[in-house]
């Protein structure tokens, strides 16, 4: 029996340490909730960072700290946007976003504002 309360106390004690990690994430300065589909699955729950030219992506359902895609702004291009329920989403290559209307605004600026020569392709 006290194997068993170990074992659910390693449970409980796991998932307040992600739902921890998540509202660390949410409420961190610079962060913005993002959803993220790569291709072959559906969408995934995370945040996203804008950090040294590279969007970071990061989820909510793992315990490391570190982005599980960093998408570089150089050479990116959104080919398409539309409607996901109360998000936009945006589609940039392989990958696609989804977020508030306010987080998009500030992708799509953060886009805009690479240095002059960044979204040229020069190899």
């Amino acid at each position: 029996m006290s194997a068993t309360l170990v074992v659910c106390g390693g449970i409980v004690a796991l998932v307040a340490l992600v739902v921890l990690r998540g509202v660390v994430l949410s409420r961190s300065r610079g962060h913005v909730l993002c959803r993220l589909r790569d291709g072959v699955s559906g969408w995934k729950n995370g945040v996203a960072r804008y950090a040294d030219g590279e969007l970071h992506w990061i989820p909510f359902l793992s315990l490391r700290f570190r982005p599980r895609h960093a998408i570089a702004r150089r050479g990116l291009r959104v080919s398409a946007r539309r409607r996901e329920g109360e998000l936009w989403a945006v589609d940039c290559g392989t990958i696609s976003l989804a977020m508030t209307e306010d987080a998009l605004t500030g992708f799509l600026a953060w886009l805009e504002s690479a240095p002059p020569g960044a979204h040229l392709d020069l190899t």
